[in-house]
């Protein structure tokens, strides 16, 4: 396996006094040489915006067999895989979205060091045909660079369904790189690409560009000043210096000489001799050249009415209809298509038939041989790794999983989710959060432990924590889900009851830890991309690659709960719990029957709640106790995979913390609503 991009330090040492252009190349290390099963091949990075179709040319190029890895130091994922381009087999790197080099979150700043780093052969910037002008300030950036350069024009059949008309021709001119109109859904115009990429390897660097009133002098007189060896043209790292960037000042700090003496000096003077601040007016004069750019360029815009489209994307984004949809589409999509089909249907065809009826019997002959008991139960029976773990994550997991992210790929791929962002933004923003929370919270319905992983792609660490803390505590997984509206389909009221508790805990907490936890409000912007008809192998791809990725992830973690059971019921510890708990049940009203359900909710969601539809199934639950119960289980703590993930993602002492005050708040919520329901005369 190739070894994980990092941003090497670059190596110092060139004599003092000596200053060159900016693309020559002895200012810059070259890359690395990568192999991969013995052969030498040359790798490529894309980069770009958000929405323009990166991971679609990513996932069209590298097919099924990607792998996916936290850049070193990070918890953000940075996939890999590759390519036969233009007969070439070629690594392709998918960095996270970025709309500047100058980054304000986490994925752009993964983004903006692997881009500096320059352990890659060949940049693609991947841009949206139909908004140049909004895309081109990145493809400046990225030529400011030095390294080989090579623009994919990107969704062209929507540009030509809008009138759009590039002359990608005259743009490569000015730019000095290559430009190729490609449709990455469909594959058109890969093969152009996959050649473009191997003649970039050849051409001269791309030229930096010239800007106006007074920022050209500012970064000229920056990367005078720098001497030093850096893995990519001193006119990036001039740029993001002037812009405040904190990475590259430390790069350059240690990489010079004098310890960067003589920037620091350098930028005091061009600051001042600018009318604005420079990160604003950089990025001011970098817009403005792109807009010349595309002067006469980009032809025969004209304005494509759709009235039905742009009818139901406004009707999306206001709560007065996008409410309603929204319950629709929950309904369908999550209750109906993830909770009836897939968590019952597929979960019962195939735990029932398949492993009760046939493997796990087969497994348990297969280890009756062994004799020595402690042995094997550590693999098979009611706690085995094989027989409890295995199944759970292929039986009840897979089914769930696969039928979620296929509802999940059609909303993304039509277009939804950026107007269901723009519908909870402002009920979200009294959380702490902004509406680019609302993917994760819609990922929680299908399995928490998943969700908890993708809070990473929110901007900080303030909304990361909260999400997590809300996750935790008022998200049921769709097992869960599936159990407790069957176990009180019986009672509409109660069932009612049970859904308006959830969200009123989701906001109360909600609210007061906006309030308490200190840090910058959450900020919301996001790409609004037109509504489309979700096109089917983009779907299934997509499908398959985050089942792919969760079952990596997540696995190992199902068999480590699995050897925690096996071994707290060898050494009496899930015993001594049971009895602790029941006191503690007795106070919400509950039977000591119930103490278990808890117990075992922790290790497996699922096997709580179907515990609890047991007791309510054989009499022992009436109304009020089944209502109490499930409020009081699902706002439990999270089980043992999401609670391993939590301290993975958080850190220790942040998801201990979370357990201790989600513990008693779900108890004490419990013994509230018992009496809240007695005194109701329920």
């Amino acid at each position: 396996m190739n070894p994980p991009l990092t941003l090497a330090p670059p190596p110092v040492g060139t004599a003092p006094g000596h200053h060159c252009h900016a693309s020559d190349d002895a200012r810059q290390a070259p890359p690395p040489a990568v192999r991969d099963g013995g052969s030498v091949t040359f790798r490529v990075v894309l980069a770009g915006a958000p929405n323009v179709g990166k991971s679609a040319l990513f996932n069209r190029l590298t097919g099924a067999y990607v792998a996916v890895s936290n850049y070193p130091g990070t918890s953000v994922e940075v996939a890999r895989g590759h390519a036969q381009l233009d007969g070439a087999r070629v690594e392709i790197v998918d960095t996270p979205g970025m709309y500047s080099m100058l980054p304000t979150t986490e994925e752009e700043r993964v983004s903006q060091r692997i881009v500096l780093g320059g352990a890659y052969d060949v940049l693609v910037h991947v841009v949206d045909a139909k908004n140049l002008e909004r895309m081109l300030p990145l493809t400046l950036q990225l030529a400011e660079t030095g390294r080989p350069l090579v623009v994919a024009l990107n969704m062209m059949d929507e540009a030509d369904r809008l009138g759009v008309r590039v002359d990608h021709a005259r743009l490569a001119g000015r730019l000095g790189v290559e430009i190729v109109p490609v449709v990455a859904v469909s594959g058109r115009g890969l093969a152009d690409l996959g050649r473009a990429i191997r003649r970039a390897r050849s051409r001269p660097a791309p030229p930096t560009t010239v800007y106006a009133n007074g920022v050209g002098h500012a970064l000229a007189a920056l990367e005078e000043r720098l001497a030093g060896v850096y893995p990519v043209a001193p006119a990036a790292l001039a740029a993001l210096y002037l812009q405040g960037d904190p990475l590259t000042a430390a790069l350059v700090h240690a990489t010079e000489t004098d310890g960067g003496a003589a920037v620091r000096a350098a930028l005091a003077g061009t600051q001042l001799a600018l009318p604005d601040p420079s990160s604003y007016r950089v990025a001011y004069e970098r817009q403005r050249a792109a807009d010349r750019l595309v002067e006469d360029v980009v032809s025969g815009v004209r304005e494509v009415r759709t009235p039905v489209r742009d009818a139901l994307g406004r009707l999306l984004a206001r709560p007065l209809t996008g409410l309603p949809v929204l319950a629709l589409v929950l309904y369908f999509g999550l209750y109906r298509f993830v909770g009836v089909f897939g968590a019952g249907t597929l979960v019962d065809a195939i735990e029932t038939s398949l492993f009760e009826h046939r493997i796990n019997p087969w497994l348990e002959g297969l280890f009756a041989v062994v004799p020595w008991e402690l042995v094997r139960t550590l693999f098979v029976g009611e706690y085995g790794v094989l027989t409890l773990g295995v199944r759970y994550a292929v039986a009840i997991v897979l089914p769930v999983v696969a039928t979620f992210f296929l509802f999940f790929s059609v909303l993304e791929d039509s277009g939804y989710f950026p107007r269901l962002a723009l519908l909870v933004d402002r009920a979200f923003k009294r959380i702490g959060l902004s509406g680019r929370a609302v993917i994760p919270m819609v990922l929680g319905f299908a399995c928490d432990t998943m969700a908890t992983m993708v809070t990473r792609t929110l901007e900080t660490r303030r909304e990361r924590v909260l999400a997590t803390l809300l996750l935790a505590l008022a998200i049921p997984c769709s097992a869960q889900l599936g159990v407790i509206i069957a176990v009180l389909a019986a009672y509409p009221a109660a069932l009612g009851v049970w859904a308006l508790s959830l969200l009123g805990v989701f906001f109360l907490v909600g609210l007061i830890s906006a309030r308490l936890m200190p840090g910058e409000p959450a900020s919301f912007h996001m790409e609004l991309p037109p509504l489309r008809l979700p096109r089917p192998g983009n779907v299934l791809m997509k499908t398959y690659t985050r089942v792919h990725w969760y079952f990596r992830e997540v696995l190992p973690l199902f068999l480590l709960a699995s050897v925690l059971i096996w071994a707290g019921s060898w050494t009496g510890v899930l015993a001594v719990i049971v009895a602790g708990l029941e006191p503690v049940v007795a106070l919400l009203g509950l039977p000591a029957e119930t103490a278990e359900i808890f117990l075992f909710g922790f290790f497996r969601r699922d096997y709580g709640a179907a515990g609890l539809f047991d007791l309510g199934q054989t009499g022992v639950l009436g109304m009020r106790q089944l209502t109490v119960a499930a409020v009081t289980l699902t706002l439990f703590v999270p089980c043992v995979a999401q609670f391993l993930m939590m301290i993975r993602e958080r850190g220790v002492k942040t998801a201990l913390g979370m357990v201790a005050f989600i513990t008693p708040f779900a108890f004490g919520a419990g013994w509230l609503l018992n009496i809240v329901l007695r005194g109701a005369g329920w």
